[in-house]
């Protein structure tokens, strides 16, 4: 299956979009993938020395639970919706950095949900190795609770 790239699915904007390539989609699963390069997408959040800090380990499996999110969306028409990451546990990472033209491959995989809440086993490889992984909770208010969020002050 043809898929479009990962910012069709987000409702995010350049440059906050993250991740690049989507390679599956399923009922449960995710699989998504980002080029770490000084000229890529990644390229305002790289180092000086043109690496990615794990520190965004989160962000890319968020985002890619809001790809799989976004395509069920449109799937049903309907557009993509904003999340909202609730947190996460067992949080791993094996990796300081990602380094130069490295390839991170981003799954996610969907482990329980209801209307509005989902939990998602996450993993994060390059070339073939584990190199994170976590357990990412995630909400999907409706338009009335996120303008109530978003008019606090």
């Amino acid at each position: 299956m043809q898929y479009h790239l990962a910012i069709k699915y987000l409702p995010h904007d350049t440059p906050m979009v993250m991740i690049q390539d989507v390679h599956l989609i399923d009922e449960e699963n995710c699989i998504c993938s980002v080029n770490v390069s000084k000229n890529g997408i990644l390229a305002p959040f790289l180092t000086p020395q043109h690496t990615l800090s794990n520190v965004y380990v989160i962000e890319l499996m968020a985002q890619t639970i809001g790809v799989w999110n976004g395509y069920h969306g449109l799937k049903n028409n309907h557009q993509c919706q904003l999340g909202m990451l609730l947190g996460g546990r067992a949080i791993k990472m094996e990796l300081a950095k990602f380094e130069t033209d490295s390839t991170l491959m981003i799954h996610a995989k969907l482990v329980l949900t209801d209307t509005k809440l989902a939990n998602f086993d996450c993993q994060i490889s390059v070339d073939d190795v584990t190199v994170a992984t976590g357990k990412l909770n995630v909400y999907e208010p409706d338009h009335l609770e996120l303008e109530q969020l978003v008019s606090r002050k």
